[in-house]
């Protein structure tokens, strides 16, 4: 009788422990997002294509290899204003039928830092580019953007920047 008593009162207690935990997050969910975006719009001069050959076994025909590294420095403007720059660089991941890098860079801005990740392809298609994160007045960030390249050496970033509550 006693070990009855003492199970019942056992799931009595886990069932309302429980009953709790669907509660607060049930609340939890209902709550409209705490995201806040802002676009942020500028100007690139891309700097000189530079490829880091790193890969041995090469196409003679070909100036790209499997996993050859292109790294790049570009200046950010706005409004005719140097505001930051870009640095990063491209893995090769594959050259036939077309050239497709896998590309990481951050955005250097007054104020902190904007993490990205992005699939560099050849010509002017947009790029689509995947915020992953900030630092300084940039913590707590994601969001996407796009990249145009206008082929003159020049083009066009803007940036769809969701800011997170910490």
């Amino acid at each position: 009788m006693r070990k009855v008593a003492l199970t019942s009162a056992a799931v009595a207690l886990l069932l309302g422990l429980a009953g709790v935990v669907s509660i607060a997050a049930a609340s939890q969910a209902a709550e409209p997002s705490t995201a806040k975006s802002k676009t942020l719009t500028f100007d690139v001069v891309f700097s000189p294509f530079s490829l880091v050959a790193t890969n041995n076994v090469r196409d003679p025909n070909s100036p790209i290899a499997l996993g050859d590294e292109i790294t790049f420095h570009d200046q950010l403007f706005a409004e005719g204003k140097q505001v930051g720059d870009t640095v990063g660089s491209c893995v090769v991941a594959s050259v036939t039928p077309e050239t497709l890098a896998s590309c990481s860079a951050v955005f250097r801005l007054q104020g902190g830092n904007i993490a990205a990740q992005f699939v560099a392809i050849p010509g002017p298609t947009p790029k689509d580019v995947a915020l992953t994160g900030g630092t300084g007045s940039y913590r707590n960030v994601g969001g996407a953007g796009t990249l145009v390249e206008f082929g003159n050496g020049n083009g066009r970033l803007t940036l769809h920047v969701l800011r997170f509550a910490p």
